[in-house]
């Protein structure tokens, strides 16, 4: 039972510290995002390019999101990580008897 605490710790753990990184990518996103855009406005106000940036690293936020809050939990769920947990300690097991 206490492997299977420490099992919940862990993933629990790791799923925090991945919505962590979310935020943190989330929060430079939009920091510098604006500044990126008083900059381009301030400089070139007839040549508008901060949107590109904008765009695309917005969807590498979007895949983050996806990564930290959809696929990573279907993907590596508790029954997946709890059989392959299994299947881990079985082969050590095997390999020291």
């Amino acid at each position: 039972m206490d492997n299977q605490n420490n099992q919940s710790y862990k993933l629990a753990k790791k799923k925090a510290a991945a919505e962590r990184g979310f935020y943190s990518h989330l929060i430079s996103y939009v920091t510098i995002n604006i500044v990126i855009i008083i900059i381009n406005l301030l400089t070139s106000p007839d040549n508008l390019w901060f949107y590109w940036v904008t765009i695309f690293w917005g969807i590498g936020i979007f895949f983050h999101a996806l990564d930290t809050f959809t696929i990573r939990n279907k993907t590596i769920g508790k029954e997946w990580e709890k059989k392959k947990s299994q299947q881990i300690e079985d082969e050590e097991q095997r390999k020291a008897g």
